[in-house]
């Protein structure tokens, strides 16, 4: 599946997403409140991104993501997965 049709299965949930490098590598892991919002957002013009997030978008081809209860679960989520990645 290519991230277009990823983009558009995303639901308006809290959450937390993971973008995968070709080697399906996790290259980043954030946390959302609306995660269709959150995710799209990376990849909707290049405009007010900091040449870092430029760089990192160009890594992308694979993205998932976790829904949660709501955004205190998604910062505890995120904060655990980054320990574990």
């Amino acid at each position: 599946m290519s991230i277009k049709d990823k983009l558009s299965r995303l639901p308006n949930s809290p959450g937390v997403y993971f973008f995968k490098n070709e080697n399906d590598k996790i290259i980043y892991i954030g946390k959302a409140k609306i995660l269709k919002n959150r995710v799209r957002s990376y990849f909707s013009g290049k405009s007010g991104k900091d040449p870092k997030t430029l760089v990192m978008i160009r890594h992308i081809v694979d993205v998932d993501w976790m829904v949660v209860r709501d955004e205190v679960e998604a910062l505890l989520t995120e904060v655990n997965m980054i320990k574990e990645h």
